[in-house]
C-alpha cells in the first residue's frame, strides 16, 4: 500500500480524481443525493483504491518499453530520478498534474492509468486443429508443413513445423526473403545451403542466419527430415508487416525459383478430416 512522502512538495496524497464524483452519493445514505456535506472519505480506502491500479508499475513498464533511465524521464518531467523511483515502487502517490507529465511524455492519456489493464497476448495452437500442407504447384511435394502462429494478428514472427521428403532424383528450389531465420532439426538428415556454402544438419543442430541469402534446403537420407523453422521479419515495427516466410514466395535474384504461395488463410479455414 503506498504511503504519503514529504520528498516532492506537491506530490503528497490528494482528494478522489472527479471522475468518482458521481458515484459519491452512494455512500451517504443520509440526506439528499447531492448533500455531501457530512460526507468522510476514509483515508486507507482511498490509498488502497490508488494501489489497486498499480500506477508505478504502468509507469515502469511505460519506461522500460522505451528503454529508458530514471534520470532521463526526470529530465523530460522536472521530477527528481529518486521520487520517480519511489513512484514506480508504490511508496509515493503522484499528483494528477505529475501524472500528466508523465502521460505525455510517452503520449498516453491520463486514464492509461486508471483503465483496467489490458491483456497480454496469448495464443494456444493446439494440434488437433492444426493443418498440415503440402507445397503447392507440384505432384509429389517436397516437403509438407503445419503453420504454429496462424492464430496470431500482426505477428513479428512466423514459426513452422516442416517435414522435408526424401529428394530422390528432384533438386530444391532456392529462395530469399526479408529478415532472419532460424531452424531446428527435430529429426533426420537435411542439407541447408546457404549462398554458395553447404551444410549438412544432423537432429539437435540449430542454425541461425541471414534469409535475404539465397538459401534451400533438401532431406539426406531415406527418411523424412522433420525441422522447427521461426522466420523473424525486419523491421521489427510495421504497418504492414510482410509476410515472406519460407512458404510465402519472396523476390528471388539471379532468376533462382521462388516458393510457391501459401496463403494464410487456406491455413485458418481448412482443418483436418
Amino acid at each position: 500500500m503506498p504511503t504519503k512522502t514529504k520528498s516532492e512538495s506537491e506530490d503528497t496524497l490528494q482528494p478522489p480524481p472527479a471522475f468518482l464524483d458521481a458515484n459519491l452519493a452512494d455512500l451517504t445514505p443520509d440526506g439528499p443525493p447531492n448533500d455531501l456535506s457530512n460526507l468522510q472519505v476514509d483515508g486507507e480506502a482511498a490509498e488502497s483504491f490508488i494501489a489497486e491500479k498499480r500506477i508505478g508499475e504502468r509507469i515502469k513498464y511505460l519506461r522500460q518499453k522505451k528503454s529508458m533511465g530514471l534520470v532521463e524521464l526526470g529530465r523530460h518531467t522536472g521530477l527528481s530520478a529518486s521520487f520517480l523511483s519511489q513512484l514506480e515502487t508504490g511508496r509515493v502517490v503522484p499528483t494528477l498534474r505529475n501524472l500528466a507529465r508523465i502521460a505525455m511524455v510517452f503520449s498516453k492519456d491520463l486514464s492509461f492509468f486508471f483503465e483496467p489493464e489490458p491483456q497480454t497476448l496469448f495464443r494456444v495452437h493446439r494440434a488437433k486443429d492444426r493443418v498440415r500442407l503440402p507445397q503447392s504447384g507440384v505432384d509429389e511435394p517436397m516437403y509438407y508443413f503445419e503453420s504454429l502462429g496462424y492464430l496470431v494478428p500482426d505477428r513479428q514472427l512466423d514459426p513452422y513445423l516442416a517435414e522435408f521428403q526424401p529428394m530422390g532424383t528432384r533438386q530444391p528450389r532456392p529462395h530469399q526473403h526479408a529478415g532472419c531465420e532460424f531452424l531446428y532439426l527435430l529429426s533426420g538428415n537435411l542439407v541447408l545451403r546457404h549462398g554458395e556454402a553447404m551444410h549438412h544438419i544432423t537432429p539437435g543442430d540449430a542454425v541461425y542466419f541471414d534469409a535475404t541469402t539465397i538459401h534451400s534446403y533438401a532431406c539426406e537420407g531415406d527418411t523424412p527430415a522433420t525441422v522447427l523453422i521461426v522466420t523473424l521479419q525486419h523491421p521489427l515495427a510495421s504497418a504492414t508487416p510482410a509476410r515472406h516466410g519460407i512458404f510465402n514466395s519472396g523476390k528471388v535474384k539471379n532468376g533462382a525459383a521462388a516458393l510457391p504461395v501459401r496463403s494464410e488463410a487456406a491455413v485458418v479455414k481448412r482443418r483436418p478430416q
